[in-house]
Protein backbone atom coordinates (compact mmCIF):
# COMPACT_ATOMS: atom_id res chain seq x y z
CA UNK A 1 0.00 0.00 0.00
CA UNK A 2 3.05 2.31 0.04
CA UNK A 3 2.33 3.77 -3.40
CA UNK A 4 -1.31 4.39 -2.57
CA UNK A 5 -0.54 6.04 0.77
CA UNK A 6 2.21 8.18 -0.77
CA UNK A 7 -0.10 9.36 -3.53
CA UNK A 8 -2.85 10.11 -1.01
CA UNK A 9 -0.53 12.23 1.10
CA UNK A 10 0.92 14.02 -1.92
CA UNK A 11 -2.56 14.96 -3.14
CA UNK A 12 -3.59 15.92 0.39
CA UNK A 13 -0.64 18.31 0.65
CA UNK A 14 -1.54 19.95 -2.66
CA UNK A 15 -5.18 20.30 -1.69
CA UNK A 16 -4.14 21.97 1.57
CA UNK A 17 -1.83 24.44 -0.18
CA UNK A 18 -1.77 27.75 1.69
CA UNK A 19 -1.05 31.03 -0.10
CA UNK A 20 -0.51 34.32 1.66
CA UNK A 21 0.49 37.83 0.69
CA UNK A 22 3.22 40.01 2.18
CA UNK A 23 0.90 40.99 5.03
CA UNK A 24 0.29 37.34 5.88
CA UNK A 25 -3.33 37.33 4.74
CA UNK A 26 -4.59 34.13 3.02
CA UNK A 27 -5.49 34.23 -0.67
CA UNK A 28 -7.83 31.86 -2.51
CA UNK A 29 -5.87 29.28 -4.51
CA UNK A 30 -7.53 29.95 -7.88
CA UNK A 31 -7.27 33.72 -7.33
CA UNK A 32 -3.59 33.40 -6.44
CA UNK A 33 -2.75 31.64 -9.71
CA UNK A 34 -4.68 34.26 -11.65
CA UNK A 35 -2.72 36.92 -9.80
CA UNK A 36 0.70 35.33 -10.30
CA UNK A 37 -0.01 34.93 -14.02
CA UNK A 38 -1.15 38.55 -14.30
CA UNK A 39 1.99 39.70 -12.48
CA UNK A 40 4.10 37.56 -14.81
CA UNK A 41 2.43 39.05 -17.87
CA UNK A 42 3.18 42.54 -16.52
CA UNK A 43 6.79 41.48 -15.91
CA UNK A 44 7.06 40.19 -19.47
CA UNK A 45 5.49 43.30 -20.98
CA UNK A 46 7.85 45.59 -19.04
CA UNK A 47 10.94 43.74 -20.29
CA UNK A 48 12.02 42.58 -16.83
CA UNK A 49 13.28 39.12 -15.93
CA UNK A 50 12.97 36.43 -13.27
CA UNK A 51 15.58 34.71 -11.13
CA UNK A 52 14.82 31.28 -9.64
CA UNK A 53 16.93 29.93 -6.79
CA UNK A 54 17.00 26.82 -4.62
CA UNK A 55 19.32 24.27 -3.03
CA UNK A 56 19.68 20.59 -3.90
CA UNK A 57 16.57 19.28 -5.64
CA UNK A 58 15.17 22.82 -5.61
CA UNK A 59 18.22 23.96 -7.60
CA UNK A 60 17.31 21.37 -10.23
CA UNK A 61 13.75 22.72 -10.27
CA UNK A 62 15.11 26.26 -10.66
CA UNK A 63 17.24 25.20 -13.65
CA UNK A 64 14.35 23.29 -15.20
CA UNK A 65 11.82 26.08 -14.84
CA UNK A 66 14.27 28.80 -15.92
CA UNK A 67 14.64 26.92 -19.20
CA UNK A 68 10.90 26.36 -19.63
CA UNK A 69 9.98 29.96 -18.78
CA UNK A 70 12.53 31.34 -21.23
CA UNK A 71 12.03 28.91 -24.13
CA UNK A 72 8.33 28.15 -23.81
CA UNK A 73 6.84 30.96 -21.73
CA UNK A 74 8.73 33.82 -23.34
CA UNK A 75 9.78 35.30 -20.00
CA UNK A 76 13.58 35.66 -19.63
CA UNK A 77 14.44 33.64 -16.54
CA UNK A 78 17.75 32.73 -14.94
CA UNK A 79 18.89 30.24 -12.28
CA UNK A 80 22.18 30.43 -10.39
CA UNK A 81 22.64 26.67 -10.34
CA UNK A 82 25.68 25.87 -12.44
CA UNK A 83 28.61 24.12 -10.75
CA UNK A 84 31.26 26.73 -11.60
CA UNK A 85 29.24 29.57 -10.11
CA UNK A 86 28.17 27.69 -6.98
CA UNK A 87 31.64 26.34 -6.18
CA UNK A 88 33.23 29.75 -6.74
CA UNK A 89 30.67 31.42 -4.48
CA UNK A 90 31.09 28.77 -1.81
CA UNK A 91 34.88 28.85 -1.93
CA UNK A 92 35.44 32.59 -2.32
CA UNK A 93 32.51 34.29 -0.60
CA UNK A 94 30.89 31.59 1.50
CA UNK A 95 27.86 29.49 0.61
CA UNK A 96 25.52 31.90 2.38
CA UNK A 97 26.16 34.33 -0.49
CA UNK A 98 25.82 31.78 -3.28
CA UNK A 99 22.68 33.50 -4.58
CA UNK A 100 22.78 36.99 -3.11
CA UNK A 101 26.11 37.93 -4.70
CA UNK A 102 25.21 37.03 -8.31
CA UNK A 103 21.75 38.50 -7.77
CA UNK A 104 23.39 41.79 -6.84
CA UNK A 105 25.39 41.64 -10.08
CA UNK A 106 22.70 40.65 -12.57
CA UNK A 107 19.30 41.75 -11.25
CA UNK A 108 17.69 45.16 -11.61
CA UNK A 109 14.85 47.00 -9.96
CA UNK A 110 11.56 45.63 -11.26
CA UNK A 111 12.90 42.11 -11.76
CA UNK A 112 11.52 39.18 -9.75
CA UNK A 113 13.10 36.67 -7.37
CA UNK A 114 11.45 33.26 -6.96
CA UNK A 115 12.72 31.15 -4.06
CA UNK A 116 12.16 27.39 -3.88
CA UNK A 117 13.02 26.02 -0.45
CA UNK A 118 11.44 23.06 1.32
CA UNK A 119 12.43 24.36 4.75
CA UNK A 120 12.07 28.03 3.86
CA UNK A 121 14.94 28.78 6.21
CA UNK A 122 18.15 28.32 4.18
CA UNK A 123 20.56 31.18 4.95
CA UNK A 124 21.49 31.70 1.30
CA UNK A 125 17.81 31.98 0.41
CA UNK A 126 17.24 34.55 3.14
CA UNK A 127 20.22 36.64 2.04
CA UNK A 128 18.98 36.59 -1.54
CA UNK A 129 15.56 37.87 -0.45
CA UNK A 130 17.28 40.67 1.45
CA UNK A 131 19.26 41.69 -1.63
CA UNK A 132 16.17 41.46 -3.84
CA UNK A 133 14.23 43.82 -1.61
CA UNK A 134 17.15 46.26 -1.46
CA UNK A 135 17.23 46.31 -5.27
CA UNK A 136 13.49 46.93 -5.60
CA UNK A 137 12.58 43.46 -6.86
CA UNK A 138 9.36 41.56 -6.27
CA UNK A 139 9.59 38.23 -4.42
CA UNK A 140 7.63 34.98 -4.65
CA UNK A 141 8.36 32.11 -2.27
CA UNK A 142 7.66 28.38 -2.39
CA UNK A 143 8.21 26.61 0.94
CA UNK A 144 7.01 23.73 3.10
CA UNK A 145 7.58 21.78 6.31
CA UNK A 146 7.19 24.14 9.31
CA UNK A 147 4.37 26.68 8.91
CA UNK A 148 6.39 29.43 10.58
CA UNK A 149 9.38 29.18 8.23
CA UNK A 150 11.11 32.51 7.65
CA UNK A 151 10.80 32.89 3.88
CA UNK A 152 7.05 32.37 3.97
CA UNK A 153 6.66 35.79 5.58
CA UNK A 154 8.74 37.71 3.06
CA UNK A 155 7.23 37.21 -0.39
CA UNK A 156 4.61 39.25 -2.18
CA UNK A 157 3.01 35.85 -2.75
CA UNK A 158 3.94 32.85 -0.60
CA UNK A 159 3.06 29.29 -1.63
CA UNK A 160 3.33 26.96 1.37
CA UNK A 161 2.92 23.16 1.26
CA UNK A 162 1.84 21.80 4.69
CA UNK A 163 3.71 18.48 4.59
CA UNK A 164 6.29 16.98 6.94
CA UNK A 165 8.68 15.25 4.52
CA UNK A 166 11.01 16.62 1.87
CA UNK A 167 9.85 14.21 -0.83
CA UNK A 168 6.23 15.35 -0.64
CA UNK A 169 7.14 19.05 -0.45
CA UNK A 170 9.56 18.83 -3.37
CA UNK A 171 7.12 16.90 -5.56
CA UNK A 172 4.35 19.37 -4.73
CA UNK A 173 6.59 22.34 -5.55
CA UNK A 174 7.31 20.92 -8.98
CA UNK A 175 3.57 20.54 -9.60
CA UNK A 176 2.90 24.13 -8.50
CA UNK A 177 5.68 25.49 -10.69
CA UNK A 178 4.26 23.70 -13.73
CA UNK A 179 0.70 24.81 -12.95
CA UNK A 180 1.93 28.41 -12.93
CA UNK A 181 3.75 28.05 -16.27
CA UNK A 182 1.06 26.00 -18.01
CA UNK A 183 -1.69 28.38 -16.88
CA UNK A 184 0.35 31.34 -18.13
CA UNK A 185 0.80 29.61 -21.50
CA UNK A 186 -2.82 28.48 -21.71
CA UNK A 187 -1.93 24.78 -21.69
CA UNK A 188 -4.91 22.62 -20.64
CA UNK A 189 -4.34 18.87 -20.41
CA UNK A 190 -8.10 18.29 -20.08
CA UNK A 191 -8.79 19.95 -23.45
CA UNK A 192 -6.05 18.20 -25.45
CA UNK A 193 -6.96 15.78 -28.22
CA UNK A 194 -3.32 15.01 -29.07
CA UNK A 195 0.03 15.08 -27.34
CA UNK A 196 1.84 18.37 -26.80
CA UNK A 197 4.89 18.89 -29.03
CA UNK A 198 7.56 21.45 -28.05
CA UNK A 199 9.74 21.20 -31.19
CA UNK A 200 10.19 24.58 -32.83
CA UNK A 201 9.13 23.32 -36.27
CA UNK A 202 5.97 21.68 -34.88
CA UNK A 203 5.26 23.89 -31.87
CA UNK A 204 1.81 23.27 -30.48
CA UNK A 205 0.50 24.17 -27.06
Amino acid sequence: MYYTRYLENHNKALKKLQITNIAGYPIDIEDSFLEICALTKALQDSGHKQFLIGNGASAAFANHMALDWTKNGGVPTHAFANSALLTAMGNDLGFDEAFSAPLSWYANSGDRLVTISSSGNSPNIMKAIEVARAKGMSVITFSGLKPDNASRKLGDLNFYIPAKTYGIVECAHQVLLHIWLDMFMGVKEWEKSEEQNMRKDEYRL
